[in-house]
Formats: structure tokens, C-alpha cells, sequence
């Protein structure tokens, strides 16, 4: 999809499927959580990742981390897939691989200072050569706490002030890839600024990676270099940060990016809003063909029984949808000659 050389990180087909209704008087049946994600990210990118709540952002985060075990798929970083390595040699990789969790009340041990809650990292992979107190009390500074609150517990910090330990505990062992799941999602809206702010500013201190993980699009807006869409675990549409909001080719997409507030009021009551019908699928039994076809306003009876693919649509910009991809000629001219373009 990209160019190999520039990828820090290549997924390909990765899936995680779990087994649910297991009980004494029902079957067991197969949750589709990531059902065939294929997707690049790049050396130094932030890579957005939207779409709404269940549809299986945060565990693809984590199963590119290895916290979730997929069930197939490979993950590509520095020449090694670690979908399959051993236990023992991911966790060599753990170091150039960190998370920032969603809640910062319930990702710090209450009982466990600040000091140690940082500290823990370095000293479990032997990071530095200088004292491990010095280097908790420089990653404090760097993410915008006093040193003086070292030996303070979680309890006594503000929510913005837990997700900064977050951020500095991700930071201790100095990583190249870092999932930030929903890191501001639980914070005032003033605190988000800051918190969208201070990562900003230590990825190009640092020169790190990030998938940004939110349902926010205004946050994705702000952050992100290219934004990847997701639905029932499948991404539908990936393009340049500017370019998704400036021409969303998937109507999926549309209906979210129209929900987006505009700070214009004027601009804002006579902007028309895509409601969306119907609920989102259960993942246990995704429709057939495209799985969005049942909440589309453009639907064709085409679109039940094929599966689009995610293919490049315009330069650099990939949608998966039938009725705008060449490969389906027949489709594409159909939906152009009387049953409503898109």
C-alpha cells in the first residue's frame, strides 16, 4: 500500500476472533473483533484510527502490541512479525513498543508511588546507565510534572495530571511506536488541548510513531497525518489527514465527518447532518458483502453479496466500497445510471 521502505510498522491481514455464548445451553460462536486489517504505518506518522465505539480500534491496538493474541495475520516491525515470536523474544521488543491506556484512573497501581510507577520500566529493561531516580525525576519535567511529586500516589492527581504519568511511564524505556487508545477521551475538554499538545510536542522531540486511536474526529483532525476509518472491524477508508475531511469518499465516512460541530454558528445551522439508520451490527454476525450496507443511504443490492476490497480510489487515497472501484465496472456504471450515485 505504501512504500516498504518508509514503514515502521506493516500489518497484514491481522484478525481477532473470539469465542462467545459457550455455555451449558447455548453454542459457541465466533466474535469478529479485527476481521482481516491490512495497513502501514509510517517512520514518524501519526496514523488515525476511527470509527465508532465496538468496532475494534483498541483491539487492534493492542494486538499489534501483542497485549491482545491474534488469531491470524501477521505484524511486521524491524524485519520481524510479532504476531508469531516467542514470548520471551516480544518481550525484548516491549521496549520499543509502549501504549498510553484510555483510562488514566484505572491503568496506575494505586498502591505504587509516581517514582515507581515510572521507574518500573527502566529498571525492568535496564534502560540507562545513570540512576533510575534522576531519570524518573527528567521524564517528570519532560512531560510537565514537578519533581517534588515523586513519592505522591496516584489518588492524589488531577486526571490530566495520571495520563501525563501515562505518557511518562510510555517514555521511560525511549520506544520508537507508541498506541495512544483514547488518551483523551476521559479528560475536560480543556485538559485534551494539552495533553494533544504535549504529545505533539514529544513526537518531534523524540521523533516518535503513533496510532492515535479516538472516536473523536476533531482530535483525529487535529493530530494526525493520514486517518484510517474503521467499521466492524474492517478498515473502510485511509487517506491524508486534510484530504478525509476535505472528500470522504466512503458514505460511512461521510456520515461520520458530518457529525463533526463547526465552530461557525452560521455555517453550522444550515450545514446538513447524515443520520446514520439503524444500529451497528453485532460483530458476532456482520452482514454479508459490504458489512455497512445495511445503514446505507446509497445501497444497492449489489452491495449484500460483495466484499469490497480496500483499494486506491485517487492518489494515496484507499476506500473500500464497490460502487466507486474500477474493479467493478458493471456495478460502478449501474449505481451511476439511476440508482443513486453516490
Amino acid at each position: 500500500m505504501e512504500e516498504a521502505d518508509n514503514n515502521l510498522i506493516s500489518i497484514q491481514n491481522l484478525e481477532v476472533y473470539y469465542r462467545s455464548g459457550s455455555g451449558l445451553f447455548s453454542a459457541s460462536k465466533t466474535v469478529k473483533a479485527v476481521d482481516g486489517v491490512s495497513l502501514d504505518i509510517k517512520k514518524g506518522e501519526t496514523l488515525g484510527l476511527v470509527g465508532e465505539s465496538g468496532c475494534g480500534k483498541s483491539t487492534l491496538g493492542k494486538a499489534i502490541l501483542r497485549l491482545t493474541e491474534p488469531t491470524a495475520g501477521k505484524v511486521f516491525y524491524g524485519g520481524k512479525d510479532l504476531a508469531h515470536l516467542p514470548r520471551s523474544a516480544m518481550r525484548d521488543q516491549r521496549k520499543h513498543l509502549q501504549m498510553i491506556f484510555q483510562d488514566p484512573y484505572a491503568s496506575l497501581n494505586p498502591r505504587m508511588t509516581v517514582g515507581n510507577i515510572i521507574g518500573e520500566p527502566i529498571r525492568t529493561f535496564g534502560i540507562g546507565t545513570g540512576s533510575v531516580e534522576s531519570r524518573v525525576q527528567e521524564l517528570m519535567e519532560t512531560v510537565g510534572l514537578s519533581r517534588r511529586f515523586v513519592k505522591r500516589y496516584p489518588h492524589e492527581f488531577s486526571g490530566g495530571q495520571r495520563q501525563r504519568i501515562g505518557i511518562a511511564r510510555a517514555l521511560a524505556v525511549d520506544p520508537e511506536f507508541i498506541v495512544a487508545d483514547e488518551p483523551i477521551s476521559a479528560l475536560d475538554v480543556s485538559i485534551q488541548a494539552q495533553i494533544m499538545n504535549l504529545m505533539e510536542r514529544l513526537q518531534a522531540e523524540k521523533n516518535l510513531t503513533y496510532l492515535f486511536i479516538s472516536h473523536d474526529l476533531r482530535a483525529v483532525r487535529h493530530l494526525s497525518d493520514r486517518v484510517a476509518v474503521m467499521y466492524l472491524g474492517r478498515i473502510v477508508e485511509l487517506a491524508d489527514g486534510k484530504e478525509i475531511y476535505r472528500d470522504p469518499l466512503m458514505p460511512y465516512t461521510q456520515a461520520l465527518i458530518s457529525a463533526v460541530p463547526v465552530p461557525d454558528p452560521e455555517i453550522e445551522a444550515k450545514r446538513e447532518r447524515i443520520i446514520l439508520k439503524g444500529d451497528v451490527p453485532s460483530p458476532i454476525d456482520p452482514p454479508k458483502g459490504c458489512h455497512f450496507h445495511t445503514r446505507c443511504q446509497f445501497a444497492i443490492p449489489d452491495c449484500s453479496v460483495v466484499s469490497p476490497k480496500l483499494v486506491e480510489i485517487k492518489p494515496r487515497h484507499y476506500a473500500a466500497c464497490i460502487r466507486i472501484n474500477s474493479e467493478y465496472p458493471n456495478i460502478a456504471e449501474n449505481a451511476a445510471t439511476g440508482r443513486g450515485a453516490i
